[in-house]
């Protein structure tokens, strides 16, 4: 297998949490974040794009995040929770391991 020296600098403005966060994650699956860049670099390339979706937000979604922005809206801190209260009370007890 051929090696290949890095050379080359990649620079990016990310929020302070948001690095830490993710360095955490890297850590925790044994990679550094430079690691994480080059396999998310190599993944764009062996897919020609994203190497995941990237879709643009329909009108009801559009109105939601703009409820959200103006401090409306309403916001769970679980997705059992908001699944509870759209699909019913009884969702959670069925749905829980």
């Amino acid at each position: 297998m051929a090696t290949t020296t890095k050379t080359s600098y990649v620079t990016a403005r990310v929020e302070p949490k948001l690095k830490k966060s993710a360095g955490k994650v890297f850590r925790a699956v044994g990679i550094s974040t430079s690691d994480a860049m080059t396999l998310f670099l190599k993944r764009v390339v062996m897919d020609q794009g994203m190497p995941f979706p990237i879709r643009i937000p329909n009108a009801e979604s559009r109105r939601a995040l703009r409820e959200l922005k103006r401090g409306r809206g309403k916001v769970y801190q679980t997705t059992d929770k908001m699944f509870e209260d759209i699909l019913g009370k009884h969702w959670n007890a069925k749905h829980s391991t």
